[in-house]
């Protein structure tokens, strides 16, 4: 059993999460003493258990984060550790202020180790994790190396500890996801390039407030030496003079008429930056006008980086899409089926129905979130010839929906493999042209994440085809 080392700092981390894991192995790899606290039981992390004891890490199982849990070591801890799920204000983290003890987060330990590259930090409500797999791609095809972390792929802490130990091996530019969650943790973070992809209500059950939540993206952006934004976005085009002056990007120039914005489409879809031609927006293989935003986005911090616009070309010919993204799985007798798991909003949702046909049959369900449903509920009437409706927040959307004037049909199950077959039966029934599995909900009710139920709704699919 492992004890306590009183000639180290001890760093108290929270939870055995991917960040929480990342952060213990580097702390531990500088010489820290770590102490972990899981609420779950042990026999839910084998490896990591096994791995943990020989590296002298403790971990307190069956612990949630309460000071009752680790008084006896509070005379001991250097600084308290925590990942994105512990609100910023816990009240745990209230007392732990008042005693003077230090709080910092996965994300802020990180970025001091690694400031010393370049950051590209990508944020906003919706888009920001195609826009940071769509800008790796590209620089892969220009042999610029590049590594994902943050949100998504790899915690930062986790790189950290990889450049640590290889010096040598450092990438050019670290493209790191962050959401609001993780900026508010770590004020300090200032990225060569920020990226502001679009601004919609979310989590505001966590930030209370639309405007709480806002300051906390645009202080990334205030922070970035370039800053990126959509301006097709109506929040932030509204909200330009009061942020930092930076490069916009805009389609509506292929809407015809002109555009002032830094990067556009013209009505031919030529990408133009300052209004010249550098390459056709075609060769973008993915759906939705969405996509073309985020194209315009990357091509303008790829512009920044020194890609070219045939390396630009090349690239996002090559970009086949990001999984649970408006993701094309199967054609079955006609019928197009998406998997849109990441919508888990109802303007993500909106914004992938926006881009299959009507007469489609729309499987919706999960935690609802705090939001306007204008946007979608007006997608639901002109795409939906059927909705069906899954999961905790069913009755509560059958309301909605049906509050709205909706006069398709809706038909209310509980659980995804149960929709998504009737789904099947439905589309085959009235020659549907898509299915698609567009939640508008938080997946946390049945699963553990949002690519959890994708990827269950594709092993769904797999069997029933």
């Amino acid at each position: 059993m492992n004890t306590l080392n009183s000639q180290k700092k001890l760093f108290l981390v929270i939870g055995l999460g991917k960040s929480g894991i990342g952060i213990a192995k580097l702390l531990s790899a500088e010489g820290k003493q770590v102490i972990i606290l899981e609420q779950s039981e042990k026999k839910k992390f084998p490896k990591i258990s096994k791995e943990f004891e020989e590296k002298g890490i403790i971990v307190e199982y069956k612990k949630n984060f309460e000071l009752k849990n680790f008084t006896k070591w509070l005379s001991l801890i250097s600084c308290v550790v925590i990942s994105p799920g512990v609100p910023w204000n816990h009240h745990t983290l209230l007392q732990l202020r008042a005693l003077g003890i230090k709080i910092e987060s996965e994300i802020s330990i990180a970025w001091k180790r690694l400031k010393h590259i370049p950051w590209i930090g990508i944020t906003g409500t919706n888009g920001k994790t195609t826009v940071t797999y769509m800008l790796k791609h590209i620089l892969d095809n220009n042999n610029i190396s590049s590594l994902i972390g943050g949100n998504i792929g790899i915690p930062a802490s986790e790189i950290a500890l990889h450049c640590l130990k290889n010096p040598l091996a450092r990438p050019k530019f670290l493209i790191m996801e962050l959401s609001s969650y993780q900026i508010e943790t770590a004020l300090d973070i200032a990225p060569y390039i920020g990226i502001w992809t679009t601004f919609t209500p979310d989590h505001l059950e966590r930030h209370e407030t639309l405007e709480k939540y806002f300051n906390i993206k645009k202080h990334l952006l205030d922070k970035s030496f370039i800053s990126i934004y959509n301006q097709d976005d109506k929040y932030l085009s509204n909200k330009k003079t009061i942020l930092k002056d930076g490069i916009w990007t805009s389609i509506k120039g292929s809407e015809g008429g002109k555009n002032e914005a830094h990067f556009s489409i013209d009505s031919n879809r030529k990408v133009c930056e300052q209004g010249k031609e550098i390459f056709d927006s075609s060769v973008l293989t993915i759906d939705g006008k969405h996509n073309l935003q985020n194209l315009l986005l990357v091509t303008a911090a790829a512009r920044k980086i020194g890609v070219s616009s045939k390396g630009l070309e090349n690239g996002f010919k090559s970009f086949k899409g990001v999984a649970h993204r408006l993701e094309k799985v199967n054609i079955y007798k006609g019928i197009t089926i998406f998997n849109d798991s990441k919508a888990t909003n109802f303007d993500a949702s909106a914004i992938g129905l926006q881009s299959i046909e009507e007469n489609s049959v729309i499987i919706v369900g999960g935690q609802i979130k705090k939001g306007n449903p204008k946007d979608w509920l007006e997608q639901i009437h002109l795409k939906a010839s059927a909705v069906i409706l899954f999961g905790e927040s069913k009755e509560a959307l059958n309301t909605l929906i049906l509050n709205s004037g909706f006069n398709g049909n809706i038909y209310i199950l509980n659980e995804l493999n149960e929709a998504t077959k009737t789904s099947l039966d439905i589309a085959l029934s009235i020659s549907a042209t898509n299915i698609i599995l567009s939640p508008a909900c938080a997946s946390f009710d049945q699963y553990k994440n949002f690519e959890e139920r994708g990827d269950h709704f594709k092993e769904i699919l797999k069997c029933l085809l």
